[in-house]
């Protein structure tokens, strides 16, 4: 939204220039022949003053540019009227209206975002009416003067004003519309994201552990057992990989890429943990280290506790971001993973319930680690999850 307010403003500010300057050139044009030399030289110092504040106009968001637009505006149409012959030239008054109710009318276009800038759109409509009215007077009749000026100010002052008006009521219809094709675009890119995962999911398991549990169901007729061993050992790194968010690629016809390392990079395979989770709809942000090396089954049972820790952010906590700091010493190496979700009361979980008990703490257990549990009802949770190096 921000960002479309300025883009407004900018619009706004180009539009106030051309605007300005095309009725300027009208006014010159008009004045040039309508007004004696002596008359034009000295209205020709304020009507430059008028134009470099126009240019300035569509430039800047610095309200001394209005101001020196209508000082230098205003100076003109003094020269022109009190200078001038009496009762102006048609031509000249055509000048005087150019100027009063278009060229310095422009900066209503730029004054209509906030209270002070209104205030200051309300001061150049009086002083320009103003100075039009006390200069002018030997117009003629009330009518006349009506007819050929005042109408003519007060319509292109709130012509202007009423063009700035719209563009800003039009700005947060246009930035509900963009938001709403925004989110039927993102809607419709995970659909397709989804169905193709969930294609390759099933290609990759009919490859792989369909084919090595029919042969597991006949036996493993025509395979040897230390084949079968090898298919099967083979499948379970595979089902690891994927289940620390790895995509593994397929080589060929039930064989896959995979990468056989005793020691992990801990960033890359966070990487792959925040993915996953991202694909599922939970923004994870990490903190703090994301370079450290873990010996594989130590990092094994870390990243699955960790994932075990997401997965229940993302199921039970009622917000979609988790952050995730990372932190090491010399001997142990911390997750600290919290969110802002509802929270809960730790004394009412059932020890029934073995997800976080098993899944988290004894998986860590099991490799010398620990995990340690804070929430509170409406406080959000927190798990600090320790392993060793």
């Amino acid at each position: 939204m921000e960002l479309m307010t300025r883009e407004r403003d900018g619009l706004l500010q180009r539009i106030a220039r051309i605007y300005g300057l095309g009725f300027a050139v009208v006014a010159l044009l008009c004045l040039v022949g309508g007004i004696e030399p002596t008359t034009l030289a000295v209205a020709a110092v304020p009507f430059l003053v008028m134009l470099l504040g126009l240019w300035r106009l569509g430039a800047s968001r610095s309200l001394a540019w209005p101001i020196l637009v209508v000082l230098g505006g205003g100076g003109a149409i003094v020269a022109v009227l009190a200078l001038g012959e009496d009762p102006p030239a048609a031509a000249a008054i055509a000048g005087v209206t150019a100027l009063a109710a278009g060229a310095t009318a422009s900066v209503a276009l730029t004054l209509t975002s906030s209270i002070g800038r209104v205030i200051l759109l309300l001061v150049s409509f009086v002083a320009i009416g103003g100075t039009t009215l006390v200069f002018a007077g030997s117009l003629g009749p009330t009518e006349v003067f009506l007819l050929r000026l005042a109408g003519p100010v007060v319509l292109g002052w709130a012509v202007a004003a009423f063009i700035a008006v719209w563009l800003s009521a039009g700005l947060p219809r246009v930035s509900r519309r963009i938001a709403s094709i925004g989110r039927a675009h993102r809607a419709e890119r995970q659909a397709s994201e989804t169905e193709a995962q969930r294609r390759q999911g099933a290609r990759l398991l009919h490859d792989t552990v369909l084919a090595t549990l029919t042969l597991l169901a006949h036996s493993g007729v025509g395979v040897s057992e230390d084949a079968l061993r090898e298919q099967a050992a083979g499948d379970a790194k595979l089902l690891r990989q994927l289940r620390l968010g790895a995509t593994p690629a397929p080589a060929s016809a039930g064989v896959y890429n995979l990468t056989p390392v005793e020691q992990t990079e801990l960033g890359t395979t966070l990487e792959s943990v925040k993915s996953r989770f991202g694909r599922m709809g939970l923004e994870v942000t990490w903190h703090g280290t994301g370079q450290l090396l873990l010996p594989s089954h130590i990092l094994d049972a870390f990243l699955l506790a960790l994932a075990e820790c997401l997965e229940n952010v993302r199921r039970h906590s009622g917000v979609t971001q988790a952050h995730v700091t990372i932190t090491e010493d010399e001997k142990t190496v911390r997750a600290m993973v919290t969110d802002q979700g509802v929270g809960f009361d730790i004394a009412d979980v059932s020890e029934a319930k073995l997800g976080f008990a098993e899944s988290v703490v004894a998986r860590l257990r099991d490799v010398g680690g620990n995990a340690r549990l804070f929430s509170a009802p409406g406080a959000g949770t927190t798990v600090v999850l320790e392993v060793p190096r």
